[in-house]
């Protein structure tokens, strides 16, 4: 008999138990069959999860997994593919929607092409050098790119200048800019230490300054694309919506999955880990996302999340460190697709891991001071690598029945000849070990592999893991009703609380059995038969 060579995992974890491992670990011999590693008994609810060929109508584009970066972060020369590993990282998410925003835009950001010095005590100067330097990362890394032009200091010509320079340097890799970062949050009120302007600022005010500058940027260049507000409130979707401004893009949302930052609530929305994976967070997103959905169709425009997280609270890396975060991530990506977003950016910084921005994808483990340029991942940077085998998938009827805290989503690709079905097992590890799994997929389909990340608990931080994408076995650990039906010849099942045992696999109903690991996702990759 051959040796089969088997991954039980490859661990997310550094030095200092604050950030992540690089890039996805290389196992050592490289594994031949999927396994996975059990944090105890299998005594989880039964699930039924049947996929279908029955289109839904969304679809998940590489525009659906996206990283939102502080607009400062232009100036970067680690942006260069030559100068750091980011474009790896960026390029294992698929070709991902890339956004330059966020607080920084108006308050800390200078443009100018000529050589100017900052005017108002902006901190960082982008020049048309640094969209160069950015053309260069989209071209290898295939991404799409949308901008931000300052709008904290009132000055058209200078953002109608930035806005020339990026269609001119981008070319088509620019599919937005936008006019502004949050201009509902201007004032003192909404931000004492980054207020840009006075009380008496309101949504009309920004229209008409928001038209000045649409006015001036296609006076210089007649087609640029515009997006906007990149805000929460649906009252000014609706007034950048309604505005003078020649060719609106798309509507651009801001949210946040967990923003009651003094809540300590669980289930409830305050930034505790548990709140990310608890059912009650799709119900959140679809009432919130709902809000922009409704507005971008009454206006008949697209619906792009511009910049969301699972978090903007201070003082979360707890929070983002955990496995939940890796489930979350993947799940809250897939279901706002589901519910029609077309775009979507988690919002991230080229900060430091230890104690940076909680909640990026990535982050630089150099000391403080210091910089690498080998950037490093976190946990729901490696849940939204497990999406890139669905992409350009168009989403199919998908149903999940008992295991608890457990969802799952299907695609269809490659003109019907390819699913791909999700399964995210939140129910906690430590608790349940895992969950008997009865995969039900149409009778022409085969599955060919299956890839994982897991975590030994959700509340685990700095070791969720990676099992790369391989063959099923014959035989694949089942401990649940039915694995007799099998087609596989162990032994009888065991019920629902023993350990895994060898006794599932494809049976002649068409249904893989299968336990799955507690706070897991797992993706199988199906293809027709010839």
């Amino acid at each position: 008999m051959a040796l089969a060579l088997v991954l039980s995992g490859c661990s997310w974890s550094d030095s200092d138990g604050t950030s992540s491992s690089s890039q996805s670990p290389k196992p050592s011999p490289t594994p031949t069959e999927f396994e996975q590693t059990f944090a105890g008994d299998v005594s989880g609810e039964d699930a039924v999860v049947s996929a279908t060929t029955d289109r839904t109508g969304p679809s998940l584009t590489a525009d659906n997994v996206g990283v939102s970066f502080e607009a400062t972060d232009l100036a970067d020369p680690r942006l260069d593919p030559a100068q750091s590993n980011l474009d790896e990282q960026l390029k294992s998410l698929g070709s991902p929607a890339l956004r330059f925003g966020g607080n920084a835009l108006d308050r800390r950001t200078f443009w100018t092409s000529k050589g100017e010095k900052a005017k108002h005590g902006e901190k960082v100067t982008i020049t048309p050098d640094d969209l160069k330097r950015l053309k260069k990362l989209v071209d290898i890394t295939g991404s799409s790119v949308t901008i931000g032009i300052p709008l904290g200091t009132y000055d058209p010509g200078r953002g109608a200048d930035m806005a020339a320079h990026a269609v001119d340097i981008l070319g088509d890799s620019l599919v937005g800019l936008a006019i502004g970062n949050e201009p509902n949050g201007y004032t003192v009120k909404d931000v004492p230490s980054g207020a840009v302007r006075g009380k008496g600022w309101n949504k009309d005010k920004y229209v008409k300054q928001l038209e000045a500058y649409a006015k001036a940027i296609h006076a210089k260049r007649p087609d640029a694309p515009i997006i906007g507000p990149d805000v929460y409130d649906g009252a000014w979707m609706e007034a950048f919506a309604s505005s003078g401004v020649k060719h609106k893009k798309a509507i651009s949302q801001h949210w946040y999955q967990l923003y009651e930052c003094d809540s300590a609530q669980v289930p409830g929305r305050g930034p505790q880990a548990a709140n990310l994976i608890d059912p009650l967070a799709k119900k959140a997103a679809k009432k919130n996302l709902g809000i922009g959905k409704s507005k971008a169709d009454a206006a008949d425009l697209p619906l792009w999340l511009e910049e969301t997280g699972p978090t903007s609270c201070p003082g979360t890396n707890d929070t983002s460190l955990t496995n939940a975060s890796a489930l979350w991530a993947a799940d809250y990506t897939l279901y706002a697709a589901t519910l029609g977003v077309e775009r979507m950016a988690m919002h991230s910084m080229l900060g430091a891991c230890n104690g940076g921005a909680p909640m990026s994808l990535i982050c630089d483990p150099a000391d403080h001071g210091d910089r690498s340029n080998a950037f490093q991942v976190r946990p729901n940077m490696l849940g939204l690598r497990l999406l890139v085998p669905s992409l350009g998938g168009e989403f199919t009827k998908t149903s999940v029945s008992g295991g608890g805290n457990m969802s799952a989503y299907t695609v269809v690709k490659d003109d019907g000849k390819t699913l791909v079905t999700t399964v995210i097992n939140a129910n906690d590890a430590a608790s349940v070990g895992g969950n008997p799994v009865s995969l039900s997929v149409p009778s022409e389909f085969s599955v060919s592999s299956a890839s994982q990340v897991f975590g030994e608990s959700n509340d685990v931080k700095s070791a969720t893991q990676v099992v790369p994408a391989n063959p099923l076995t014959d035989d694949v650990p089942f401990s649940g009703d039915g694995a007799g039906a099998s087609a596989s010849a162990g032994a009888s099942p065991s019920g629902g609380s023993s350990s895994p045992q060898a006794t599932g696999g494809m049976g002649d109903d068409g249904k893989l059995r299968i336990d799955l690991a507690g706070s897991s996702m797992t993706v199988f990759v199906m293809s027709k038969r010839e």
